[in-house]
């Protein structure tokens, strides 16, 4: 075996690990791919005699070419909120790779993906990389050219802001989780007789203009209204998951892992009595996302 048949052996053995770890930074499959490439593209390049540790020579190479288009992306200030109208979700195969999508969002859950949006890169890949890959901080501080308590600092920081901070108590949060839960469980159904169980019967729905097609009012009222709306939704639920919103339960409605859509849902005695649907590219900014901590089901 020739010194780059052993490369492309080496390459091959950590590639999964190289896609997975590129795909959960970028969030993108497409990305991911072209930062797979490079990675390939430099190891071949290497002096493979000096890599003592190809693992994590690998990580670190591959991490870094996410963290660079991580900053180009920041820098052309690219729009990751809003791209899609609420009318364009119907398709889950409308655009992207639809089982790269799956796959990911399976994997990672579409609230994570959103929120890891959010994050500054250095931030992105120090949490990314510690928690979800468990990549000792020694090593992440290679990738960000920082010292190993700054990598852990950023990775403490971006946890934060991963989890968000629940206005209401975990008991109270957990119900309310159930209660969305069952929501979108029936809407993705089209059962309009168990959305109507988990609606109040004066239920609101409120909504900007961005977030509804033209035609549609802006305001609905009664939870026979609504429901039959929500039927109609349910053709979008498949990209929709439970989120933290503004401390406390919602929806998050993300195709491909791009924020597009939120619900800021109102629950009271385990019936929802109003939701909104936020579109707005300006106002999605300026909510508070976060993922639902899963321990609170303990409560």
């Amino acid at each position: 075996m020739n010194q780059n048949d052993g490369l492309a052996h080496l390459f091959d053995t950590h590639r999964d690990r190289l896609r997975a770890v590129a795909h959960r930074i970028l969030g993108s499959p497409a990305e991911a791919d072209d930062a797979v490439q490079e990675a390939w593209l430099r190891l071949a390049r290497a002096d493979a005699d000096s890599i003592v540790n190809p693992p994590g020579w690998l990580t670190t190479v591959v991490s870094r070419i996410c963290l660079d288009m991580l900053r180009s992306r920041e820098a052309r200030r690219e729009e990751l909120v809003g791209d899609h109208r609420a009318d364009d979700l119907a398709d889950p195969h409308a655009d992207g790779d639809p089982e790269q999508e799956a796959l990911l969002t399976e994997s990672v859950g579409r609230a994570l993906l959103v929120v890891l949006d959010r994050l500054a890169p250095a931030e992105r890949v120090a949490f990314v990389l510690h928690d979800l890959f468990a990549v000792p901080f020694n090593e992440i501080a290679l990738v960000l050219d920082r010292s190993s308590a700054a990598a852990k600092q950023l990775a403490s920081r971006a946890r934060r802001k991963v989890r968000g901070t629940p206005t209401v108590s975990a008991a109270e949060l957990f119900r309310r989780q159930h209660v969305i839960d069952a929501f979108l469980a029936a809407s993705r159904a089209g059962d309009v007789d168990a959305v109507l169980a988990v609606l109040a019967p004066d239920v609101v729905r409120k909504a900007d203009r961005a977030a509804l097609p033209d035609g549609r009012p802006i305001e609905v009222r009664g939870a026979r209204a609504v429901a039959e709306e929500i039927v109609v939704f349910g053709r979008k639920a498949w990209c929709a998951e439970a989120a933290l919103v503004d401390g406390t339960g919602g929806i998050v409605v993300a195709p491909y892992g791009r924020l597009s859509l939120v619900l800021a849902v109102t629950v009271e005695d385990d019936r929802i009595t109003g939701y909104e649907l936020i579109a707005d590219p300006e106002r999605l900014r300026g909510l508070d996302l976060a993922v639902l901590d899963e321990t609170s089901s303990a409560a």
